[in-house]
């Protein structure tokens, strides 16, 4: 027997004896007695202790401890549920990221210049291709690929052209410096000419002189056009 049951049968052995005392009390005196004690010691004296129920734990076990735990529905749930937060995964873009360090056009296309190499194969493919084919639809695309190849590789070779002569101007003015001369920088518009002037060299070797020449007549007369229906409407 456990130390609680053995309080409560000293508790029914006390409440018996009390009853067998109030048997021979007046009712004037149980009144007398109820004022003193008050209402609640009272009836707890007379008529016993509330008998409280006996909440019996249970525990709640896994199965397996990969299982999610069992838990009560009377206990109220906390409105701060704790959850596990997944890491977000972080993507970076090379191109804006401060730690891929900073961009360096030169070492950039020094890293891919054999993409030039590789244009100008498919440029040789296209090129067989297009002598063998006869259907118009394939012809006509193998013709625009030709044409996007040959500007890409234009644009490049212009490129560099551009930047040799950026390095021999450099090394001009350094030559005049270690001389004891005064460097001479070249104006905006003398720059301009001189681009202007080995663009139509390099029109002239390749033979492409007059069709560039009735590009610009083409568009020039274009804007005329433009131009005089603007001063037309106003």
């Amino acid at each position: 027997m456990s130390n609680e049951d053995e309080s409560l049968l000293v508790e029914d052995k006390d409440h018996e004896q009390i009853q067998a005392e109030i048997k021979h009390m007046s009712f004037e005196d149980l009144q007398k007695l109820k004022e003193k004690l008050g209402s609640k010691v009272y009836n707890e004296t007379i008529f016993g202790r509330k008998n409280k129920k006996r909440t019996v734990k249970t525990e709640f076990k896994r199965e397996n401890k990969n299982r999610p735990r069992e838990m009560s529905a009377k206990k109220p749930v906390s409105r701060c549920n704790e959850f596990t937060r997944v890491k977000r995964a972080m993507y970076r873009d090379p191109r804006f990221d401060s730690l891929c360090g900073t961009f360096n056009e030169t070492a950039f296309k020094n890293s891919y210049a054999f993409v030039n190499k590789l244009r100008e194969n498919d440029l040789t493919t296209l090129q067989k291709e297009l002598q063998e084919t006869t259907d118009p639809k394939v012809m006509k695309k193998i013709k625009y690929l030709i044409q996007r190849l040959e500007n890409q590789l234009r644009e490049e070779k212009r490129r560099k052209d551009k930047e040799e002569k950026k390095r021999q101007e450099k090394q001009q003015l350094l030559e005049s410096v270690k001389q004891g001369e005064k460097p001479v920088f070249k104006k905006k518009s003398e720059k301009k000419v001189l681009n202007l002037v080995s663009q139509y060299e390099e029109l002239k070797n390749t033979g492409k002189l007059k069709k560039h020449i009735q590009r610009l007549r083409k568009k020039n007369k274009h804007n005329d056009r433009t131009k005089l229906r603007v001063d037309r409407t106003e």
